[in-house]
């Protein structure tokens, strides 16, 4: 018999309580991205930004700086990066499609943006929020090079290269294909040099909210 899954209101009310005292008392974009230029310091938590971003720091702008003179926000404009100018040949950068700015900043040069992603030639189909923008290396691309940077077209991906498993795990993947299919197998199995999981930002944070699913809500 299945035993029923057991209700805990309690703990549920108090993860809803802690997610909206987090929400209502977080620091704004404004607050917790503001840096004193002459100490190099973020008010907010007191840590200093590295050394080697100083120079950036003083001479590149941060993307809302740039969007917030422009028009309509710089929706439908292209931004890269110094950074990806300097370490890829192939261009990377963003086509800004929405803006949620933040009003309550001093100069609104505060906020969220989403775009399409084209980094190293490749284009993304989605549409995701623009990672980094309180970085000082982000650069407007000027109309007349959009199309150069659109017209760019990316190598072909070389094939994927095979390798021979381990004998004994050889062994094991035949017997179980022999199994399975009630016949000798006489292909060769062989191990892709590939690997298709991306480890980045999204990857980590999913992996933690199943974590969090899983275990549930302590009280």
């Amino acid at each position: 018999m299945v035993k029923k899954k057991r209700l805990r209101l309690i703990a549920e009310m108090a993860r809803k309580i802690r997610a909206y005292r987090e929400l209502k008392f977080r620091p704004k974009e404004s607050q917790k991205y503001a840096l004193d230029y002459e100490n190099m310091r973020r008010p907010l938590t007191g840590k200093m930004l590295p050394v080697l971003a100083w120079q950036d720091v003083r001479r590149e702008s941060r993307l809302f700086s740039l969007l917030a003179g422009m028009r309509l926000f710089g929706v439908g404009r292209m931004f890269t990066r110094k950074s990806w100018l300097e370490e890829h040949p192939e261009p990377s950068y963003w086509e800004i499609t929405k803006v949620k700015v933040d009003y309550t900043a001093e100069n609104m040069d505060h906020g969220k943006a989403w775009g399409i992603l084209t980094y190293k030639g490749k284009q993304e189909k989605e549409v995701k929020e623009v990672e980094k923008v309180m970085y000082h290396d982000w650069r407007l691309i000027p109309k007349g090079m959009e199309q150069q940077f659109k017209d760019f077209q990316p190598l072909p991906e070389p094939p994927v290269r095979y390798v021979p498993y381990p004998p004994l795990l050889r062994a094991m993947i035949l017997a179980q294909r022999g199994r399975a299919g009630g016949r000798v197998v006489t292909e060769e199995p062989a191990l892709p040099l590939q690997r298709n999981v991306v480890f980045n930002v999204e990857y980590f944070r999913k992996q933690e909210e199943e974590n969090r699913r899983k275990e549930g809500t302590a009280v």
